[in-house]
C-alpha cells in the first residue's frame, strides 16, 4: 500500500481522519491500520467510555451511523471500529445515509471499516465521496514475484540480517500470506540476537523449513530430473506428514510443471515478459527454462495426468490402504521415469 507509511506517521502523530474505510483483498494492511488507530486514538482510560468495537455480521450501516453521530464522554474523540465491515448489508437507501455522513462527518468521531478480502465496487456515489475525501484506503494484495522484495524490505525494517537466497526460502515456504510472513519474522526478531544473520539452519530450526529437505528443494531435483536426491527428500517429507501434507506437495508439483508447460509456449519473449504473463519473479525463469529442455511438451501432459492421479488418490479416491509417502514414491518415480511410463490420459 503506498500511502501505509504516511497514514501510521499521521496516526503516530496523532492527526486522525474522521472516517478511515479500508478495503481490498490483503488483509495484512487492514489490520496494520486497524490496531495503529487502536492503539493511537484512544488513552486505556479513554477506553472504557468512549470506544466501541464491533462485527459487521452482528450491525448494520443504520446502526453505525447512529453511534457515529455521538459525542465522547470526557475526552476529544469517540473511537468506533467495524471489523469485517465486508459482511454489512448495503442497500441504496442506506447508501444515500451513508453518502450524507461521509460529507459531514462527526469531527470527534475516529470511524474506522476494516472491509476485507474484496474492493468495494469503486462505481458508487458513496465509494467516490470516500476517494474524493481521501477516506478511502486500498489494501492491495501482494503478487508471488514480489513476496522477496517485500520480505527482504520488512526485514530490513525489524533489523534481521538475511543471508542471500533465504527471502526466497520463506516466499516459497509461506506463499503469499503476508499476515503468516510478518508474524514469522517478528518471533525472529525476538529470537535472533543482534548481529545474527538467519539463515538456513535458523530458519530450519525455528520455523521448521529445512533448506534441503523441503518441497522446494524437491521441485529444484525433479525440474532437473534428479531421482537419486527426490527420492532422498521424498524419505525426509514422507517421515513427518503433518509438517509436510501431500496436498500442499502435489499442489506446488502441479503449479510447477503447469508453469513448465506454459514456459514452452512462451518461449521466444524475453524473461521479464515471460515471468510478468506467468505472474513469476524473473529469478525463477531459469528454472522454468532448464525444465522445458528436459521435459518436452508431450511428457509434460502426462505429468499433469499423474499428479492428478495422486491427488484424487491422496484424497482417498482409488487409494486401497497406501500411505502419503508411498504415494510420494509412486509420484516422483513416475515423474523421473515419465520417458518410459505410459499414462493414461
Amino acid at each position: 500500500m503506498k500511502d501505509l507509511e504516511n497514514i501510521l506517521k499521521n496516526i503516530k502523530n496523532k492527526a486522525f481522519q474522521p472516517i478511515y474505510f479500508i478495503h481490498g483483498e490483503e488483509p495484512y494492511y487492514i489490520d496494520v491500520i486497524s490496531n495503529a488507530l487502536e492503539e493511537n486514538v484512544l488513552s486505556e482510560e479513554e477506553k472504557d467510555f468512549n470506544q466501541t468495537i464491533i462485527y459487521g455480521k452482528d450491525t448494520n450501516y443504520r446502526e453505525i451511523l447512529s453511534l457515529a453521530r455521538q459525542y465522547p464522554m470526557m475526552g476529544d474523540h469517540q473511537f468506533i471500529l467495524v471489523k469485517e465491515a465486508q459482511n454489512l448489508d448495503l442497500n441504496e437507501e442506506i447508501s444515500d445515509e451513508l453518502l450524507k455522513y461521509i460529507e459531514n462527518p462527526v469531527p470527534s468521531t475516529i470511524l474506522v471499516f476494516a472491509h476485507k478480502y474484496k474492493k468495494l465496487d469503486s462505481r458508487k456515489k458513496f465509494v467516490k465521496a470516500l476517494d474524493k475525501a481521501k477516506f478511502l484506503f486500498y489494501s492491495e494484495p501482494v503478487k508471488d514475484y514480489q513476496v522477496p522484495n517485500w520480505i527482504q524490505n520488512q526485514a530490513q525494517i525489524l533489523g534481521i540480517k538475511l543471508a542471500p537466497n533465504i527471502a526466497h526460502l520463506l516466499a516459497e515456504y509461506l506463499g503469499t500470506d503476508i499476515s503468516r510472513i510478518a508474524n514469522e519474522l517478528q518471533k525472529l526478531k525476538l529470537i535472533l540476537k543482534p548481529d545474527e544473520v538467519l539463515d538456513g539452519k535458523l530458519v530450519e530450526r525455528h520455523i521448521g523449513i529445512s533448506n534441503e529437505y523441503n518441497v522446494f528443494k524437491l521441485i529444484d531435483a525433479l525440474g532437473k530430473k534428479d531421482a537419486e536426491r527426490a527420492m532422498k527428500i521424498a524419505y525426509y517429507l514422507g517421515k513427518n506428514p503433518k509438517a509436510n501434507p501431500m496436498v500442499v506437495i502435489v499442489s506446488n508439483v502441479f503449479n510447477f510443471f503447469n508453469n513448465v508447460l506454459l514456459y514452452h509456449t512462451l518461449k521466444g519473449q524475453s524473461a521479464q515478459a515471460i515471468a510478468q504473463t506467468m505472474g513469476v519473479n524473473p529469478y525463477f525463469i531459469k528454472d522454468f527454462d532448464q525444465a522445458s529442455k528436459i521435459y518436452p511438451l508431450k511428457y509434460l501432459t502426462r505429468i499433469i495426468s499423474i499428479l492428478r492421479e495422486i491427488d484424487l488418490k491422496s484424497k482417498g479416491l482409488g487409494n486401497h490402504n497406501v500411505s502419503d509417502a508411498e504415494l510420494l514414491v509412486e509420484m516422483i518415480f513416475k515423474i523421473t521415469n515419465i520417458d518410459k511410463t505410459k499414462v493414461k490420459i
